[in-house]
């Protein structure tokens, strides 16, 4: 559907940064609350954002938020979904669970060995940190990092173009992050903190210093 270029900014930043408030919204994206209203009722219309309510934890009126829906976060690439999941279930069929097993770890196996090549030569942790990010958001999951206290960080992916695939099957998930873990074994620990398959809204992962 086609979705114009004001909403599609919030869209993206809904993505993001989860459910946000009007006034929120209209801070981040230098928009008048009047226009971010006017957008979000539009957007709500085509089934792409909900309104919740959140309570205040001190007095006044509860907040409302704006999140997205299925059909909004369905807006953002899941390459060739269709064809991938059918993909999954004939290899099931034909090689049977274990087999289906090898295949996505064999992928895996050659994503780590992508990323180790380009991580080459960057010994700061942070700075591998920031560079996985990267390459992951290149490959469509919306990374971010963010600093947590005791230097530790959260990778964050907003978004999982693999998502039906994982879906289909789990190990995906389970491969992903022993990649993580693999890349930065000499360096860091790594643990999922978020999960998109149990309810969250995003997969995200704790970097913590071995050193500490």
């Amino acid at each position: 559907m086609h979705i114009p270029a004001s909403q599609r900014i919030i869209l993206d930043h809904l993505k993001q940064h989860g459910a946000q408030s009007v006034k929120v919204l209209a801070r981040h994206l230098d928009m008048t609350t009047m226009g971010i209203r006017q957008h979000l009722a539009e957007m709500q219309a085509n089934g792409l954002v909900n309104s919740t309510v959140q309570a205040r934890q001190t007095r006044g009126r509860p907040m409302h938020l704006w999140e997205l829906t299925i059909k909004g976060h369905d807006q953002f690439t899941d390459g060739h979904r269709d064809e991938s999941v059918a993909l999954i279930n004939v290899i099931r069929e034909e090689l049977g669970e274990s087999g289906l097993e090898r295949m996505v770890d064999l992928r895996c196996e050659n994503l780590e060995q992508r990323y180790r090549t380009l991580l080459a030569g960057h010994d700061d942790l942070p700075t591998r940190i920031q560079i996985l990010a990267r390459l992951r958001t290149a490959d469509g999951f919306m990374a971010e990092v963010r600093m947590l206290p005791n230097q530790n960080w959260l990778l964050i992916e907003n978004h999982c173009p693999i998502r039906r695939l994982a879906e289909t099957c789990h190990r995906y998930c389970h491969a992903e992050l022993r990649i993580f873990q693999n890349l930065l074994a000499d360096q860091a620990s790594v643990t999922r903190t978020d999960y998109r398959l149990q309810g969250d809204r995003r997969c995200a992962y704790r970097i913590a210093r071995r050193d500490q």
